[in-house]
């Protein structure tokens, strides 16, 4: 594994494990998106992005997926560890770099009080 890189073994694949984390996981709503975390029996955080049709075409679908997973991967200590993570995109997403998307979960962490 590179440094900075993000293995398949870091990211939500399977509908069970995205259903599994919306049944019981912890709602952390920001502007645009939500943060939905569970604590799993991993050593490391796992994340699984949501992004509807309804948020537009491909082009803009996969650009906030790269921003989120970019996040993700250079700043996973923000996150909660032992933890798998879905971010929920919603239509009214704004944000358009990975460093406006950390201060978002920034403020959402700061807020939250600990999730787990």
């Amino acid at each position: 594994m590179k440094r900075f890189g993000l293995p398949k073994t870091c990211l939500l694949r399977k509908t069970g494990e995205f259903n599994r984390v919306y049944r019981q996981g912890r709602r952390l709503h920001g502007r645009g998106f939500t943060l939905i975390c569970m604590a799993n029996d991993l050593q490391w955080n796992r994340l699984g992005i949501s992004v509807h049709r309804k948020i537009g075409g491909a082009v803009r679908r996969n650009r906030i997926k790269r921003i989120i997973r970019e996040t993700f991967r250079l700043h996973r200590d923000i996150f909660p560890s032992a933890s798998d993570i879905v971010c929920a995109v919603r239509p009214d997403f704004a944000l358009d770099s990975p460093a406006a998307m950390l201060a978002a979960v920034n403020r959402l962490f700061d807020a939250g009080e600990g999730v787990g």
